[in-house]
């Protein structure tokens, strides 16, 4: 396991494959969420609401791609510690917070990939105009498919609201790190603009 990259001031950083894979996700799932309050919420003719789907699950696909690489690359490389001011209970609810985000992370496009496939209008994915996406097998054969497509929806809408929610906690905990605490929590995650930083295992 690669240890975390140090700045050469001292501060003990992220590798720049964790920021980069960290931001990439957090901005494609900000933008799925965009997306997906728009086709619930607001009323579109049926041509743009398809190509908001296409679009909503073409990212959700590759969110899901790179969400795999972010947990290879957290289990093969070393994340900061968190500042030894951090008392044990809040250590505890950091790392349940974020075992929730990487769980919804991985549930999100696993539901809207299986709620696609048992989809009982058997619309087809087309990856960003141009790439054709398989259906699950299983689901895609299921002989009465209302009933699950309906049970993922719902599955798959509230762990949209959950995540949204967990995300907000994240963002306001790392604001609270930098601004209340003044500790180094957020600036680890950054990236290191015009900074001169030696690196390892990035």
């Amino acid at each position: 396991m690669s240890m975390p990259a140090r700045q050469a001031n001292g501060l003990t950083r992220y590798t720049k494959g964790a920021i980069i894979l960290h931001w990439l996700v957090a901005l494609g799932i900000i933008i799925l969420i965009v997306i997906g309050l728009v086709m619930d919420h607001l009323q579109l003719n049926p041509m743009r609401l398809f190509q908001l789907y296409q679009l909503h699950k073409s990212i959700g696909i590759t969110v899901m791609f790179l969400i795999v690489l972010r947990i290879i690359w957290r289990i093969t490389h070393k994340p900061p510690e968190l500042p030894a001011s951090v008392p044990p209970f809040d250590r505890l609810i950091a790392h349940l917070a974020q075992l929730g985000l990487y769980g919804l992370q991985i549930f999100m496009p696993l539901t809207g990939w299986a709620m696609v496939s048992v989809s009982v209008l058997g619309i087809p994915t087309v990856l960003y105009g141009t790439v054709h996406w398989p259906d699950l097998p299983v689901l895609a054969t299921l002989p009465n498919k209302a009933p699950v497509e309906a049970a993922l929806k719902v599955a798959h809408h509230w762990g949209g609201w959950i995540l949204t929610a967990l995300i907000l906690v994240h963002a306001a905990a790392a604001l609270f790190h930098h601004y209340v605490l003044r500790d180094n929590v957020l600036r680890q995650m950054l990236p290191a603009f015009g900074r001169k930083a030696t690196q390892q295992g990035d």
